[in-house]
């Protein structure tokens, strides 16, 4: 090999040895912990976990135990070389923007928040397709002509849920009957179980044989209180019919797990780019879930008609009303 050829052979190693060296993926989760049965779970088991496994890297994880450590943990992190780094949850919006300020050559991604600056990438999800869906679902199975909804922490985000939950089941029958409450206004809402349990009781007193929760850890309260009145119950985020099956209608599966992979597999190869990523129903971003733990409580007939609707969905023949767009549900 002539000189010049070996040099440039010797370079190209080098760069190359250097970019993996780099190439350091992180994960900081949300204070409920990467055990909640939920969000922070479904990233930890549909992303970190795979992500091991076939690329062969370990993915570092941080867990922050309080509101404080948010930013700690993303700057400690900056500091030691790691990147992407995966901030899961809304929560994290100032504590990015904070430190992807401060590490402009540092790629950051947050999952449910838009963060503006070119060194991060947020991914959003159209959390309300996959509620219509579920809304759709309930409405089909309810035998009172009442389905109700429980959401966690009181922002735009999870009445984006509750407002697609409500369109669906009212697109499949205009009279049925929608109540809806609200955890609390603070992040401790979305790691509630007894309150879970309580307002899940309320409304089941009311008449509602189907709740959807969208409340983190508070849902596990819901998914018992529904347990123990017979009545249906719908998961989140990740997906929770195994929690309680013959309860479990279906969940509202939203894919933060495959989104996190994503992101560091396009750092890996070299793709990654800032900016908005969107995961809608189309993209394969949300969606309803049925498997062996839930398939007997969803007859053919039902199956087939949320395929119908599902497809209409992705052709736009079903527009969805969006809460954020004037954060307002009215449809």
């Amino acid at each position: 090999m002539k000189p010049l050829f070996k040099a440039i052979a010797a370079a190209s190693i080098t760069l190359t040895a250097g970019y993996v060296a780099a190439f350091q993926p992180a994960v900081v989760y949300d204070t409920a912990g990467k055990f909640d049965k939920s969000f922070n779970e479904a990233v930890f088991r549909n992303g970190v976990e795979p992500f091991n496994a076939d690329k062969g890297v370990v993915v570092r994880e941080f867990e922050p135990q309080n509101e404080e450590q948010r930013t700690q943990s993303l700057r400690r992190l900056a500091q030691q070389g790691a990147s992407p780094i995966v901030a899961v949850g809304f929560n994290f919006s100032s504590s990015v923007e904070q430190v992807a300020a401060q590490f402009p050559n540092t790629q950051f991604a947050i999952i449910d928040s838009v963060v503006d600056l070119p060194n991060v990438q947020s991914i959003i999800f159209a959390e309300h397709e996959g509620s219509f869906l579920v809304g759709a679902l309930a409405a089909m199975a309810t035998e009172s002509n009442v389905i109700s909804f429980v959401g966690g922490m009181d922002i735009p985000l999870i009445r984006k849920f509750a407002c697609g939950y409500e369109q669906g089941a009212k697109y499949v029958n205009s009279d049925v009957r929608y109540i809806q409450n609200m955890t609390g206004s603070t992040p401790s809402a979305f790691n509630d179980p007894a309150r879970g349990s309580e307002l899940a009781n309320s409304q089941i007193t009311q008449g509602s044989d189907v709740i959807f929760a969208a409340a983190g850890g508070t849902g596990i309260g819901v998914y018992q209180a529904a347990a123990d009145a017979g009545v249906y119950a719908i998961g989140v985020d990740s997906n929770q019919n195994y929690l309680q099956p013959g309860t479990m209608l279906s969940s509202m599966v939203k894919r933060v797990g495959v989104a996190a992979y994503q992101t560091w597999e396009e750092s890996l190869n070299g793709e990654w780019e800032g900016g908005i990523k969107v995961l809608d129903l189309a993209a394969g971003g949300v969606d309803w879930a049925l498997d062996e733990f839930n398939e007997d409580l969803v007859s053919a007939e039902m199956q087939s008609r949320m395929a119908e609707i599902r497809q209409a969905i992705i052709d736009g023949e079903i527009q969805v009303h969006d809460y954020s767009s004037n954060n307002s549900c009215d449809y």
